[in-house]
C-alpha cells in the first residue's frame, strides 16, 4: 500500500524556501487529507487521465499495452538479464498468458531497466490488425484477458487460496514456478492496458511453494476390466490391449507385475482378452491426473467395456 502522499512531500520541498507559499500548502494539503490507495489503482487513474486528455484531441486514442517483468533476488542489483534466466523464463510465462487467453499470444522484449531486473515487453502487433472497425468500438484485447486470469491465479497463489478455477492454467504457472525456484527468484507482473488500466501480481517463495505443496499427489484406484485384442507384447511384461478395430479406437498399456505370469499365458498378436485390471490415477491437489496405470489382476468374464480415456 501507499499513502498517496509522496507527491505532497515534493511540493513541500519545491516551497521550502517560500515560507508564505509554504504555509498555503501546508493548509490546503491537510485540508484535503491523507490518501489510501493501493499503488495499482493509482498508477490506473494516472493512465487513464492521460488517455482521457489524448482523447480530447483524437477520440480514438490508446494507450500502449505492456507488461513489465519485475525479477529480485541475490543476483539481480545490477539491473541486468542473464540469458539463462531469459531462456528458461519468458517461454513460460508466454505460454501461460496464451493459455488464460485461450488463444495463441506472442510477446516480444522491448528492454531491460534497472530496480532490480525489470523487463519490458509488449504483445506483437499483427500488421493491419487495427482497422477502423477495431478503432470505432474498443474491445479488451486477447493478451488483456490473459493477463487478468494470469495475475488472479497469481494472487491466489500467493494467497494459497483454492486455485482449481484455474485448473487448464495451472500446469503454465507450474512451469514458471520451476524456473523461479532453478534461480532464486521472485517474480512481480504488472500489465498496462490499453485502456488505461492496470494490474499487478507476485510470485513470491511462499507462492512457489504452495505450488510445490500442490504438484504432490495421491493415487486412486478402481478396479475395471478391459477388453479387446493384443496388438503389442514386450517381455518386460507389457501388453497393449485395444478395445475396438477402429483406427481411433482406445488401447491401453497393461502392465503385468510379474512378466512370468504372462509368459505362462503364451498370448499371441491379435488374440482377444479379458482382463481385471487396477486403474490407478495419481492426481494432484488441483484434481490434475499426474499418471496413469493399469495393472493385471487376473482373468475377467466378456463384458462391455468400460469407456475410459486411456
Amino acid at each position: 500500500m501507499t499513502s498517496g502522499d509522496s507527491w505532497r512531500e515534493r511540493r513541500r520541498a519545491l516551497l521550502g524556501d517560500d515560507p508564505a507559499a509554504a504555509e498555503h500548502a501546508e493548509r490546503l494539503l491537510e485540508a484535503m487529507g491523507t490518501e489510501v490507495r493501493d499503488d495499482d489503482a493509482i498508477e490506473a487513474d494516472h493512465r487513464a487521465s492521460r488517455l482521457a486528455v489524448a482523447r480530447e484531441y483524437e477520440p480514438n486514442a490508446r494507450l500502449d499495452e505492456e507488461l513489465r517483468l519485475r525479477l529480485t533476488g541475490p543476483d539481480t542489483e545490477g539491473g541486468a538479464l542473464r540469458f539463462q534466466w531469459g531462456d528458461a523464463l519468458l517461454d513460460p510465462v508466454e505460454k501461460a498468458v496464451s493459455v488464460a487467453a485461450g488463444t495463441p499470444i506472442q510477446l516480444e522484449l522491448t528492454g531491460v531497466s534497472a530496480g532490480s531486473t525489470v523487463i519490458h515487453a509488449r504483445p506483437v502487433t499483427v500488421s493491419g490488425s487495427l482497422d477502423q472497425a477495431t478503432l470505432d468500438t474498443p474491445a479488451t484485447s486477447a493478451t488483456s484477458i490473459g493477463m487478468h486470469a494470469f495475475t488472479k491465479l497469481l494472487d491466489a497463489l500467493e494467497g494459497e487460496q483454492d486455485v482449481r478455477e484455474w485448473v487448464r492454467l495451472f500446469d503454465a504457472v507450474d512451469a514458471v514456478a520451476r524456473a523461479l525456484d532453478k534461480y532464486g527468484l521472485d517474480l512481480g507482473v504488472a500489465w498496462y492496458d490499453a485502456a488505461g488500466g492496470m494490474r499487478s501480481a507476485r510470485l513470491t517463495e511462499r507462492g512457489r511453494h504452495y505450488v510445490a505443496r500442490l504438484r504432490d499427489t495421491r493415487p486412486r484406484d478402481q478396479e475395471i476390466t478391459i477388453s479387446g485384442r493384443i496388438t503389442e507384447l514386450r517381455e518386460s511384461g507389457w501388453v497393449k490391449v485395444k478395445t475396438g478395430t477402429a483406427k481411433n479406437a482406445p488401447a491401453y498399456d497393461v502392465h503385468f507385475e510379474t512378466p512370468e505370469e504372462l509368459l505362462r499365458m503364451r498370448p499371441g498378436l491379435g488374440d482377444n482378452v479379458h482382463f481385471r485390471v487396477r486403474f490407478r490415477q495419481r492426481l494432484d491437489s488441483v484434481g490434475i491426473a499426474r499418471t496413469t496405470e493399469y495393472t493385471y489382476l487376473g482373468p475377467a468374464a466378456e463384458q462391455a467395456l468400460l469407456p475410459l480415456d486411456p
